[in-house]
């Protein structure tokens, strides 16, 4: 990586909330200019952090705004179960809130069902990335998709595991099991027919929540789908181990250019027939070496927790402003070992 390739060490972190009926949204946004916006919306119980690695990836195009809805990441629930369409109301108060025309839609994991149903109630919205979309039409059963979702857990590297841990805990079991049922019961499938936004779906090799023949299909439904990719080595939580792989892919979608066409060797098709035709599997990006020596990389440690706690207690004390502030020393703390 050259010097002019390095990613923003000091990404200047902008915290806002979206007023919606009776309950608010956070919107984290980094990034001022660029060919366009994206707004990401996370899985059930997890945060925003989950999108961490994709964003100073995403900002090199264009503004990243991702949000935490009500009950994740710290932000109260509200008194009663949201409905996905619920959810989905409220990222579009953020979208027009943040004056945003025209953004690209990211949903990971149950993320992918609120983005479909705003994109499927504002045809003004033209481009839609889904990253390991849920739930499994032929498999819409608790015991199974827990099965699953372990089974891909193994995969996942343990930053992942660590930030689930963190978000499960703060989000509380008792609103996750109200926003369960929702998620498990909601046809994303059906809601994909009334969706014109151009649309790429991204899942990852190991991800057993959303396996190929589930993707196939599922694509298959969108009457513009565009591209079905499959990152080699990944998981559930693709974005994130993979988030240059992922951002690379999701910037030509919204570039408007096929990933299929992609440099020779770059991207592979999938194999004629069965399941998995017309899936471009996409192989693993080399891996970064880390620069930092063994006391810089505690101390970047030491400064990414103390950020944490300092957006924990903004948390407590209802304090975007502190939030603000250990987002941004999280965010520091994390690009040392980029440089």
């Amino acid at each position: 990586m050259t010097k002019s390739e390095k990613l923003d060490p000091r990404p200047d972190i902008v915290v806002r909330r979206i007023q919606g009926d009776g309950v608010w949204a956070r919107v984290s946004s980094v990034g001022e200019v660029g060919d366009r916006p994206f707004i990401l919306v996370s899985g059930i119980g997890v945060s925003s952090h989950y999108f961490e690695q994709l964003a100073p990836h995403l900002m090199q195009f264009g503004p990243v705004h991702a949000l935490d809805l009500p009950g994740f990441g710290g932000v109260p629930h509200a008194r009663h179960a949201l409905s996905i369409s619920q959810f989905a109301e409220l990222v579009g108060t953020a979208i027009d809130d943040l004056g945003l025309e025209d953004p690209v839609i990211v949903g990971h994991s149950m993320g992918t069902q609120i983005c479909t149903d705003l994109v499927a109630a504002r045809p003004e919205l033209t481009t839609l990335v889904l990253i390991s979309p849920v739930i499994d039409a032929s498999a819409r059963t608790v015991p199974v998709q827990t099965l699953r979702f372990l089974r891909a857990s193994l995969h996942e590297p343990f930053r992942v595991k660590l930030l689930a841990v963190v978000a499960y805990l703060t989000c509380g079991f008792g609103w996750f099991f109200k926003i369960l049922p929702r998620m498990m019961s909601y046809p994303i499938e059906r809601t994909a027919a009334r969706v014109r936004a151009s649309t790429l779906v991204i899942r990852g090799e190991h991800d057993a929540v959303c396996p190929r023949p589930w993707v196939t299909r599922l694509s298959r439904a969108f009457p513009r789908a565009v591209d079905v990719v499959e990152i080699e080595g990944a998981a559930h939580s693709v974005m994130h181990a993979h988030a240059r792989e992922v951002a690379g892919v999701c910037v030509r979608h919204a570039s408007g250019a096929r990933v299929t066409r992609a440099a020779v060797g770059a991207v592979r098709a999938g194999a004629e027939g069965g399941d998995d035709a017309g899936i471009a599997v996409v192989p693993q990006a080399p891996k970064q070496e880390v620069s930092l020596s063994p006391a810089d990389s505690v101390k970047a440690v030491v400064d990414e927790v103390e950020g944490a706690v300092i957006e924990f207690k903004g948390n407590k004390t209802d304090d975007d402003r502190l939030v603000e502030l250990g987002r941004e020393q999280q965010a520091e703390a994390r690009a040392r070992g980029r440089d």
